[in-house]
C-alpha cells in the first residue's frame, strides 16, 4: 500500500503494511532491526503508541477517520510512550526523518492506496 500526502504532493511510503488484528497490532515493529525509508506500519485502531524494546526511533502520524493528520511526532526514541490522541482512528509509523523530509504536519490530507 502507498501513503500519499495530498496536501504537500509527497509520498510518505511505498510499502505500507496494515496491522489491524490483535497479534499484528501488539507485535508492531518489535521484531524488526531496521526500518527503511519508504516503509510504514499502519496500526488500526490506535490512539497511542510505545517504543518499548524497539531498536530504532520512529516518526508517528495520528490520523482521523477522514485520513487527515491530527498530530505528527518526529523522532520518537526507543523506550518512550506517545501522548494519547483521542480523535485518532489509526497511527502511521514511519522511519525517522520521513515527517521532516515530506514536511508533513497536522491538518494534511492523506491518501492510502
Amino acid at each position: 500500500m502507498r501513503i500519499i500526502n495530498q496536501t504537500r504532493n509527497t509520498v510518505l511510503a511505498k510499502d505500507a503494511v496494515v496491522a489491524d488484528k490483535l497479534f499484528k497490532r501488539t507485535k508492531g515493529l518489535l521484531d524488526r532491526t531496521t526500518f527503511k525509508l519508504g516503509e510504514a506500519l499502519i496500526i488500526k485502531p490506535c490512539k497511542s503508541v510505545h517504543t518499548y524494546f524497539m531498536l530504532f526511533p520512529l516518526d508517528v502520524l495520528f490520523v482521523d477517520k477522514d485520513n487527515r493528520v491530527i498530530r505528527a511526532i518526529s523522532n520518537l526514541q526507543p523506550f518512550r510512550v506517545s501522548p494519547i490522541v483521542f480523535k485518532s482512528e489509526f497511527v502511521i509509523e514511519l522511519p525517522t526523518g520521513t515527517i521532516a523530509k515530506t514536511e508533513t504536519q497536522a491538518s494534511d490530507q492523506l491518501l492510502l492506496e
